[in-house]
């Protein structure tokens, strides 16, 4: 099984939630989180004063697929999302050793 941790712009989401839907994903997790990558933030004009805004606002979406549906989707992902533009996110890519379905003991891609 691979986790996949999804890191996108806030708009979006939606476009992502219906993509993970479209591709039978069970379940998600969806946490707001503020960061930066290679663009370190940027700078911005209020009353003619110059400031910068080191962390943006971000979502990170939590799913746990399995290991042949990885690729596939990850692909469809971010040709969905890519804008070309920078800030468009990152997918991180993890293995996961073990799922448990604590209402019926279930393991592995059964308990997804």
């Amino acid at each position: 099984m691979k986790k996949l941790e999804i890191i996108i712009k806030p708009e979006k989401l939606d476009d992502l939630k219906a993509l993970l839907s479209e591709n039978e994903v069970n379940g998600l997790n969806i946490v707001n989180v503020m960061g930066y990558g290679s663009q370190k933030g940027v700078i911005k004009k209020y009353r003619g004063a110059e400031y910068r805004v080191d962390l943006l606002p971000k979502v990170k979406v939590e799913t746990v697929v399995e290991d042949e549906r990885a690729d596939a989707l990850i692909d469809k992902i971010v040709g969905a999302i890519n804008t070309g533009n920078v800030g468009d996110g990152k997918i991180f890519v993890l293995d996961v050793q073990d799922a448990v379905r604590i209402r019926t003991g279930e393991r592995g891609n059964e308990a997804l």
